[in-house]
């Protein structure tokens, strides 16, 4: 089946699921002109300038505004990233340290595989596994720490809940004492606490399609139109710099219609707060939902992160 270049258009701009005003400024035309076209009260192709603006911008190859260019085609062109967009980062566990610190230099927003993240981690626990401790890789986790925690670094985290939950209670795969788990606690509360370059936020992996994004860490810089994720084997990164894919991730966390339920940052801290008190008290997870149900609107949130045969007993 055909298309014709202002059917290309209106495809493109539903599938970006932009505004009218962002996809006008993109293609540096005003909203009326973008209208006219999407509703087709006008039918004369745009001009060339607007098709190489969308192409830049989405990274699209230009074949999709060919004539012989048929739907299908389109459409699988419109679902492939370049490989040139797409880089292994093979360096090592040194190696990827010293990527991540170039990469987050300026600011950062990540979201975590589990919690606590690496630099409040290794702040309070010596390091747990068995490679990555050479004394390269020792400094530069030091330097990775002290950046973070520098107050004045910006720096959005996402946690899901669960792993929140897993890091209080769970007796499995949780290397952290009680001390430290205060500790590590003490330490993001001083670093998230009336600090406005601190953004905390827990997100439930449960009941929304998020299946797997709470396994890796990612992190999104769209000003610089990357982001990238760890895979956990050989210490392998994965990079990409395709600016749509980077835009739509960072929306998904970011617009209120398209983000996970979570915790939102202002009330973050209290939930760290409320979950040290029952670390130090020895409760468990049933009286910590006690509480956030005294103390919070959130008890709905963790409530989903728990096993139905809890649910009564709070």
């Amino acid at each position: 089946m055909s298309l014709d270049t202002l059917d290309k258009l209106i495809m493109i701009y539903q599938r970006s699921g932009l505004s009218v005003s962002r996809f006008a400024s993109i293609i540096g035309k005003d909203r009326r002109t973008l209208t006219s076209w999407i509703d087709k009260s006008v039918c004369k192709d745009p001009p060339k300038e607007v098709l190489e603006s969308i192409t830049r911008f989405f990274r699209y190859s230009e074949r999709v505004w060919d004539q012989e260019c048929d739907k299908d085609e389109f459409l699988a062109l419109l679902e492939h990233i370049p490989q040139s967009e797409i880089k292994i980062i093979d360096k090592g566990y040194e190696g990827g340290l010293e990527y991540i610190l170039e990469k987050e230099y300026d600011r950062r927003f990540v979201i975590h595989s589990r919690f606590p993240g690496p630099a409040y981690r290794d702040k309070i626990v010596t390091f747990p596994y068995k490679f990555g401790n050479s004394p390269q890789a020792v400094a530069l986790r030091k330097r990775r720490c002290e950046h973070i925690l520098d107050y004045g670094f910006e720096s959005v985290e996402w946690y899901s809940i669960e792993s929140l939950l897993h890091f209080a209670f769970s007796p499995i795969g949780n290397f952290y004492t009680t001390s430290q788990k205060i500790a590590v606690l003490d330490l993001m509360l001083k670093t998230f606490e009336d600090n406005y370059n601190k953004s905390l936020y827990f997100f439930d992996s449960q009941t929304t399609k998020v299946s797997g994004i709470d396994t890796i860490y990612m992190s999104i810089n769209p000003k610089a139109h990357i982001m990238f994720f760890k895979i956990p084997i050989d210490s392998l990164i994965v990079e990409i710099t395709n600016k749509m894919l980077v835009y739509r991730i960072h929306k998904h966390f970011t617009t209120p219609s398209s983000a996970p339920k979570h915790i939102p940052k202002d009330d973050a801290p209290k939930i760290l707060s409320i979950l040290k008190d029952c670390i130090q008290e020895g409760k468990d997870i049933v009286h910590f939902c006690k509480n956030i149900k005294r103390q919070t609107p959130f008890l709905p949130i963790f409530s989903c992160n728990l096993s139905v045969e809890l649910h009564h007993l709070i």
